[in-house]
């Protein structure tokens, strides 16, 4: 799926959590801003969450 590379603030948003451990996983939904950050979770739960995040009809 082709998408337009998130802002430049969204993108220096998602370094600097990364770099705190944080991972962060947006909707690749054209238009959608939707996205989860999570941090010391199990891989099930992160599983989920990005099941979640990556789903644009479950927001």
């Amino acid at each position: 799926m082709n998408q337009d590379p998130p802002p430049l603030l969204e993108a220096i948003s998602d370094a600097l959590a990364l770099l705190n451990g944080k991972r962060t996983i947006r909707c690749p939904h054209p238009g959608c801003r939707i996205h989860i950050r999570y941090r010391h979770v199990t891989p099930d739960e992160a599983k989920s969450l990005i099941d979640v995040a990556t789903d644009h009809t479950r927001h």
